[in-house]
């Protein structure tokens, strides 16, 4: 079966050309395009695609606002953005609002296209220097952070400790069997506990869970 796309852009130029090469893409297939983030909710709504290709700066309402109404309604349809920005203040904000993937617009057609169906298998994906952004972010701290609290148990009390070890290593990018074998639980348990951190922190995507931890 086809993925179906919902192109978000408020460039007709970048639309056209997005809609245009998407639809080369045999198992891809484009159900609407929108010019803004009010026009993409409400084009979510009618068509429920499986992924959103979201830019972030456009008016009437923009990518991240629109990104946390569509996740927060449609829990099942991706968000991927794809925009000009690469800086952390925009992926955070990305990520925080929901969106799964994260892409700037020197992605080609390929990596677009396998970005889009990662995203809607479930997995989050970043191109190579939003990734190094977000190893940099992970390594060294911005800004200088008090010495306490520190760990993720500590920020997070409202978890338990072995919540707290799972979101630990979501943060360091291990998958569900990873956990599982680094805690010594079963895959179900790991996925267990990952719906359960997900409900207390108020996230719905592990994109977002780590972009809480980088905060």
């Amino acid at each position: 079966m086809s993925i179906r796309v919902l192109v978000v852009d408020d460039q007709a130029i970048v639309r056209d050309g997005l809609v245009t090469v998407l639809s080369l893409v045999p198992d891809l297939e484009v159900v609407g395009e929108a010019a803004d983030g009010a026009e993409a909710v409400a084009l979510v709504a009618e068509h429920v695609p499986d992924v959103v290709l979201m830019d972030l700066r456009m008016p009437v309402v923009d990518g991240p606002t629109a990104t946390a109404q569509i996740t927060a309604a449609y829990p099942g349809v991706a968000v991927l953005v794809l925009t000009t920005f690469a800086d952390d203040a925009s992926i955070m904000t990305a990520l925080g609002a929901g969106a799964r993937g994260y892409l700037t617009k020197d992605a080609g057609r390929v990596e677009i296209a396998t970005a889009i169906r990662a995203v809607a298998s479930g997995q989050s994906t970043f191109d190579a220097a939003v990734g190094a952004r977000l190893v940099a972010a992970l390594a060294t701290p911005a800004i200088p952070t008090p010495p306490t609290p520190v760990s993720v148990r500590e920020r997070f009390p409202e978890l338990t400790p072995r919540e707290a070890d799972v979101l630990e290593r979501i943060a360091d990018g291990r998958t569900n069997p990873e956990i599982a074998a680094e805690l010594f639980l079963t895959v179900p348990t790991v996925k267990s506990y990952v719906n359960q951190l997900f409900q207390k922190l108020g996230v719905r995507s592990r994109a977002a869970a780590v972009a809480l931890v980088l905060r």
